[in-house]
């Protein structure tokens, strides 16, 4: 009987070890799967490699000229790009466009705005950049945006501006400096804005009204996209601290209501385990060097170019003026 019970003993013993290990195996399993780093964008993509046939499958390239043109476009290990867009502006376009360059080998995240205004060729013909989204949602504004900056866009993020209100809510409200007195009126819009320059405590409300602010500065889109920038700094600041970790579940309702992307949510999470690595400091921005003349904003190519080669290129090799489409 006793050897019996001891038989027993060590059946189940076993039977608890080798569930252990299954269970070990599956979280392997689920990591190694879900939670990855996202693909890269294929270097034989036609938008990337502009006016240029593959030379995978040419017969026109000599090898040389083939090796050559392959070693333009070899990428980066760990470095996307990502194009993030607020969407509704009252007229169902992309109210907010930033590429955002992440280099999870060197530890940074840049983001560059790019002005709604700058002059772009869209289907042929010459439009304001904002343009692309509303003839040909996200995937013709990141082909737009590919082609103008000779560069792939690997995913995107659409953000409906109600996801940043709700987003400064779930934070507890954002402490900003509004960098000027605000006040402006659109009935049409119901858009009621009064701020006095200073520091104050938004919430979520009170920060969709500055981030969307614009009338009031010298260079209206310009000076707005500068406020854009400060106040997500500041969000993100917030952000990656340990108590926002207690509130990823209303994070992640907030995420699925009003974010479209083509990153999965394994991808999600890899990146944003590696952003918190960094931290806020190592999160910058700036915005698309050009000169305002009527209808357009025409950005300037050898500041572009050098922007392109010191923070976005995800190519090994620089680009040079002729990746660029950068019209005059």
């Amino acid at each position: 009987m006793a050897s019996r019970l001891r038989r027993k003993k060590r059946s189940s013993w076993m039977v608890t070890l080798l569930l252990l290990f299954i269970l070990i195996g599956l979280c392997y399993a689920v990591v190694r799967v879900y939670f990855r780093a996202p693909d890269q964008k294929a270097a034989d993509d036609p938008v990337m490699i502009q006016k240029v046939t593959n030379p995978a499958v040419s017969e026109d390239l000599s090898d040389e000229e083939a090796e050559a043109l392959r070693s333009h476009y070899e990428r980066k290990p760990q470095f996307w790009t990502i194009l993030v867009s607020g969407a509704d502006d009252g007229n169902g376009g992309s109210d907010t466009n930033i590429l955002v360059a992440l280099d999870a080998e060197n530890g940074y995240v840049y983001g560059v705005s790019i002005p709604r205004d700058t002059k772009a060729s869209i289907n042929g013909k010459n439009h304001k950049i904002n343009y692309a989204y509303n003839s040909g949602g996200m995937e013709l504004l990141a082909d737009t945006v590919s082609d103008q900056l000779g560069i792939p866009v690997d995913y995107t993020v659409l953000v409906n501006l109600k996801a940043f209100a709700a987003l400064v809510d779930a934070i507890g409200g954002v402490d900003f400096y509004i960098p000027m007195d605000m006040h402006y009126e659109d009935p049409y819009q119901n858009l009621s804005i009064h701020f006095s320059k200073g520091m104050r405590h938004l919430t979520g409300a009170e920060a969709l009204k500055v981030v969307r602010f614009r009338e009031g500065y010298a260079s209206q889109d310009i000076g707005r996209m500068q406020t854009q920038q400060d106040f997500l700094k500041a969000v993100a600041k917030q952000m990656l601290t340990p108590a926002t970790l207690t509130k990823l579940d209303s994070l992640c309702k907030i995420f699925i209501q009003y974010v479209k992307t083509d990153l999965n949510a394994g991808n999600l999470v890899w990146l944003g385990t590696q952003v918190v690595g960094m931290g806020s400091d190592a999160i910058s921005f700036s915005t698309l060097p050009g000169e305002w003349k009527s209808p357009y904003i025409y950005l300037d190519q050898e500041e572009v170019l050098a922007l392109v080669n010191e923070y976005l290129n995800p190519y090994v090799e620089d680009r040079l003026p002729e990746d660029l489409n950068i019209l005059t």
